[in-house]
């Protein structure tokens, strides 16, 4: 994976292609911040003593035609993973490129926001201090094990406030909750057969009988109508995030948040 800034582009392509074959074991290796004819040559070399494949995300013109005309030389293949979608935009568009290295990984105001959405999750997390939650994008809902932290990390790289807040019978809500409009919070529920076995490996990891009270199916159905009450009483949206991946409950929140932003807006 030969690139002018990081590499993880290439890295990222060569490992979804490889894991459609039953090779063995496959080495990748990354060299990033390729930025002259000599270094390429060393590569080639290399590539070719290996008979490796060598993947290419070189943006700068010059670069990417040396290092395609020295693998042509030495009989490398060679692939050039950015240089097909530049020229489709450039000829769609009739823009050209910038052709400059590492603009995905520039500091710019969308790394700094997405920085603050992380320090966010963390700050507001568990309901920590719940007079922030009127400065989130978001507001999970949910009873433990629900994946609320995860989904607001999650949604943290989203460049996303996201912070949680556990219902338990036990305890009230905080009154800021209902000061949100309906819009800003999600509720996520779980199945009670699903919810069961997540909350018994949870105590086993922490040392816990998996018989107690925190795992046992008339706790979770107690738990579970409660957070149905409250959701009703906010009128927020629910999702039920049982045999859900992160990245599927997250997309439905994403979903649900801009539409709700582009409402706010009419």
């Amino acid at each position: 994976m030969v690139s002018d800034s990081l590499g993880e582009t290439a890295e990222y392509v060569a490992k979804a292609a490889v894991s459609q074959f039953n090779s063995g074991q496959t080495e990748i290796r990354r060299i990033p911040y390729v930025n002259d004819e000599e270094h390429i040559e060393q590569i080639v070399s290399e590539a070719e003593q290996y008979k490796a494949i060598i993947a290419f995300t070189l943006v700068v013109p010059a670069l990417r035609d040396c290092i395609v005309r020295i693998a042509k030389e030495k009989n490398v293949v060679v692939i050039d993973v950015l240089g097909p979608m530049l020229e489709a935009i450039s000829q769609r568009t009739h823009i050209s490129p910038h052709f400059e290295p590492g603009l995905l990984h520039k500091l710019d105001e969308e790394y700094f926001r997405k920085v603050e959405a992380i320090e966010f999750a963390v700050k507001y997390d568990d309901g920590k201090d719940p007079r922030g939650i009127i400065y989130a994008d978001v507001v999970l809902v949910g009873i433990s094990r629900t994946s609320k932290t995860p989904l607001c990390m999650y949604l943290a790289h989203k460049r996303i406030r996201a912070a949680n807040i556990p219902l338990v019978p036990e305890v009230a809500p905080p009154e800021e909750l209902f000061k949100l409009p309906p819009r800003k919070i999600i509720g996520l529920t779980v199945k009670p057969d699903i919810l069961n076995p997540i909350r018994q490996e949870r105590l086993k990891a922490l040392g816990l009988a998996p018989n107690a009270d925190y795992a046992s199916m008339e706790r979770i159905l107690k738990e579970i109508e409660y957070a149905e009450s409250i959701m009703n009483k906010l009128g927020c949206p629910v999702i039920d995030v049982s045999n859900k991946a992160v990245e599927e409950t997250a997309s439905k929140i994403l979903h649900i948040y801009f539409r709700g932003e582009q409402n706010a807006k009419k």
